[in-house]
């Protein structure tokens, strides 16, 4: 008689908790009466579920009432329409969070990175030996040439003229200045690390100054934005989806860029031929609850069930690639264009509108990169780097269009793709081999525009195209974690360098991409054996005779005064596209700027900084591609998104060593030439200064004192976009919202847990074999505690609805064996007092 007086009183217990969360005062009326008062849990769940669940025989009793437990929570206003809130084929409560699967085909093909082994698979097809690879689809027909293709390769060869002529005439240079005229080995090392160095800033300069001339201009035949008119009609089969693969990202921020961006495109009035989908990698269990509740959280206040969708992947494979390889597999074929968004992501719905308008008048085009302007940032030094992107960005980007024309980047994001090419040619197999550059293709975005290009199809910038928009970093370590991802996945697309028909173009792309990170390394090589070649001066008799059998001898000189003048010219390469950015915005207009003399100022203050900065990126790239070739495993973990700062505790463990070492080289070169010093400063000062200055940079207060002295002023923030000024109103309402539901809600509240249960990915079928693991899972949870559950063990409760429902029955049901869960879960809410 006691066993069933106690749990009876488990249930007014569970009744009153309920009830605590009905919506409706009538209904809660309703459950407090006499009729359910008097019930044990395993029929208070029984008589609940009378309302309409119609879940098999045999389940937990627990998993008869969810459906009743969301009504009550939401009453009158619905929690979702029928069409979604609805039943499995085995009769559980789903919430339809993605359309019916429409299954297509995305086959790899695999790589072939060595023309060795390509020259014998070569033969050994001729022989029979081994049948071709063949795909089972129908390949999509591939556009005919046309003029911009010769056009462009005709540029690009004026290019590589002009790098290739003025990197020589440099070297000849940097050869009369070096005392023995470049004869001895040390002196051939540093010009051949001279000659790539400035090679490599002589092609950036080219490129900000075609950039600069086509910005000034202002017309461009060539521009893919003059193919197609604000007003062109689109068709309706010309469905588009929003793709936005997150993984473990800030889950306000994400979903409040997401309903700017669904808002700006109903605005248009062509709202109907977009669809948006979250497409999630996370594996942080309580991420993955806030996801499911900001995603339906997001469509209840825009109506936006059936056009906003989301799905959480439970096999995490390739990353963000495999992660839209999974979209494009299961609803690829529902759409002809996809477009890809960061988790940082905001576009306007002109942007959205006017990139498939280009795409219905460009059918030769694969891929159209908008170009994204940084915004939205408090941080000093994201507040710096935005500045940078902003005002000298668009003529690297104009540059980058005028020498590439339709064979270009692609960078991840902000960028609308044909699907049907796409899904037949860029799907992307590993890389074979063993070691840290075989294996998943990390920085899959230049891979697969290379794909697309190879196949046929254009691939473009949309540089001159407003409304596209991202943000950066809020510190320099959070960008240099970054950094660390993008050398690896650069350092392996080398690889495929020589991969049989990738286009000239992009497989410059792939150098350029090494090259990015190489030059960090290569840099500091060039500066170790200057400081070398000044010791071994310094220490040393001059050697008269550097080669044997010579008859007059070699006189060692310096040339100060070549010096100087060769390194104003180095010092001119790199900062005259800063100052042409300036002039334009001050020919074009720089009040949104902050007016001309801030801008100005500006400029230099960001020139100072990213000075302080070259030298402390150049030691942490050099450490990253050593790590890459190494083999050093990489941690992915998605950068921070808010305006977090840099603690000096780790300023001082992740920036000590570059102190010390900067410490160490002053003293050396103090030792040997005090003289050298002048021309070694900014390298040793900027290690030396690298704590203070990565630790002051990172601060929101700084930043926030910049914007209000209109200093690094960019229009995004003098003249914000109403997408932008929505999504920041959004963070602050979905902040100010309760707190987001833990993992022990969704095992111990009743409507959490009902909305965790509807919201199961996992639809298993019944066996005996699965019956068992259910009871092995459960039995585990237990024995760990609420706090000591492993995140995968908490990741296969919220995707198993059958395992939560069961865990939630159990831990009412015997709350005298786990009291932990339940007091847990209630310790700040008040005990109810309805009975």
């Amino acid at each position: 008689m006691s066993d069933n007086v106690s749990d009876i009183s488990l249930a007014q217990d569970y009744l009153e908790r309920l009830a605590l969360e009905t919506s409706e005062p009538k209904e809660r009326r309703k459950l407090l009466s006499g009729s359910s008062s008097d019930l044990t849990l395993s029929q208070l769940h029984r008589y609940l579920g009378t309302t309409g669940d119609t879940a098999e025989p045999g389940q937990d009793p627990a998993s008869l009432s969810v459906l009743r437990r969301l009504e009550l929570a939401y009453g009158s206003s619905p929690l979702a329409p029928p069409a979604v809130l609805g039943h499995d084929p085995k009769g559980r409560v789903r919430i339809a969070t993605a359309p019916p699967v429409s299954r297509a085909s995305m086959a790899p093909k695999p790589w072939t990175t060595s023309p060795f082994k390509r020259m014998s698979k070569s033969i050994k097809l001729k022989r029979g030996e081994i049948k071709p690879w063949q795909r089972k689809q129908q390949a999509p027909d591939a556009p005919k040439r046309y003029h911009w293709q010769k056009v462009g390769t005709a540029r690009r060869w004026t290019l590589a003229v002009l790098t290739v002529a003025q990197s020589a005439m440099a070297v000849m240079y940097m050869t009369s200045i070096l005392p023995y005229k470049g004869t001895t080995p040390l002196e051939i090392a540093i010009l051949v690390l001279f000659a790539l160095l400035f090679a490599w800033v002589s092609s950036g300069f080219w490129t900000a100054l075609m950039g600069f001339f086509q910005l000034l201009k202002g017309r461009d035949r060539y521009s893919i934005t003059a193919s197609a008119t604000p007003d062109a009609d689109i068709v309706d089969s010309a469905r588009t989806a929003l793709v936005m693969p997150i993984c473990n990202e800030d889950v306000d921020r994400v979903f409040a860029g997401l309903k700017a961006t669904y808002e700006s495109v109903q605005k248009t009035g062509q709202g109907h031929l977009f669809d948006f989908y979250v497409l999630s990698d996370t594996y942080d269990p309580e991420l993955c609850l806030a996801e499911q509740h900001a995603w339906m959280r997001l469509c209840r206040e825009v109506d936006g069930f059936g056009r906003i969708f989301y799905r959480r992947r439970r096999r995490r494979v390739k990353r963000k690639s495999g992660n839209i390889d999974d979209f494009c597999r299961r609803w690829g074929s529902l759409y002809r264009y996809m477009l890809v968004l960061d988790a940082d992501s905001v576009m306007t719905g002109h942007c959205l509108k006017r990139l498939v308008q280009l795409m219905e008048a460009n059918p030769d085009a694969g891929i159209i990169q908008s170009a994204p302007v940084a915004a939205g940032s408090n941080n000093l030094y994201s507040r710096l780097q935005q500045f940078a992107t902003s005002v000298y960005g668009p003529l690297f980007t104009a540059g980058l269009h005028f020498w590439q024309l339709g064979e270009s980047h692609y960078w991840g994001h902000n960028a609308i793709i044909r699907v049907e090419p796409f899904m037949y040619y860029c799907s992307l197999a590993p890389l074979p081999g063993k070691g840290a550059l075989a294996g998943e293709i990390l920085s899959h975005d230049f891979v697969e525009a290379a794909l697309m290009r190879r196949a046929g199809w254009g691939v473009w910038i949309a540089y001159d195209l407003p409304g596209s928009y991202e943000e950066m970093p809020p510190s320099l370590l959070e960008e240099l974690q970054r950094d660390r991802r993008w050398c690896h996945g650069n350092l392996m697309n080398f690889r495929l360098f020589m991969v049989r028909g990738m286009h000239p173009v992009h497989r410059a792309v792939f150098l350029t991409g090494v090259m990015s990170y190489l030059s960090a390394p290569l840099w500091f090589l060039f500066l170790v054996l200057s400081t070398v070649m000044l010791g071994i001066h310094t220490m040393s008799e001059p050697v008269y005779f550097p080669e044997p059998g010579m008859l007059h001898p070699q006189w060692p000189e310096w040339h100060p005064g070549k010096a100087v003048a060769l390194f104003s010219t180095t010092l001119t390469l790199l900062f005259l596209p800063k100052i042409l950015s300036i002039i334009l915005l001050w020919v074009k207009g720089a009040k949104l700027y902050g007016g001309r003399a801030r801008l100005g100022l500006s400029m230099v203050l960001e020139s100072l900084f990213s000075m302080m900065l070259a030298p402390v990126r150049m030691l942490f790239h050099t450490r990253f591609v050593l790590a890459a070739l190494l083999g050093i495993q990489i941690k992915w973990k998605s950068p921070s998104r808010d305006s977090s700062e840099t603690p000096w505790r780790e300023a001082v463990v992740r920036h000590g060593p570059q102190t010390v070492l900067g410490l160490v080289w002053t003293a050396g070169v103090w030792y040997l030439d005090p003289r050298f010093l002048w021309w070694l400063a900014p390298i040793v000062g900027a290690l030396i200064l690298s704590i203070p200055v990565s630790v002051i940079s990172s601060k929101v207060g700084l930043g926030i004192k910049s914007r209000r002295k209109r200093l690094f002023l960019i229009p995004e923030e003098a003249k914000p976009a109403r997408e932008l000024r929505a999504t920041k109103r959004y963070v602050r309402h979905a902040e100010a919202l309760r707190e987001t539901p833990r993992f022990i809600d969704a095992v111990v509240d009743p409507v959490e847990n009902a909305f965790a249960c509807a919201m199961g990915v996992a639809r298993h079928g019944e066996s005996d074999a699965l019956e068992r693991s259910r009871k092995r899972y459960l039995e585990e949870v237990l024995e760990h505690g609420p706090h000591g559950v492993p995140n995968a063990l908490k990741l296969q409760l919220i995707d198993d609805p059958i395992l939560l429902s069961r865990l939630h029955y159990t831990v009412w049901q015997e709350r005298e064996r786990y009291p932990e869960w339940i007091d847990n879960t209630y310790v700040h809410r008040p005990p109810p007092r309805f009975v």
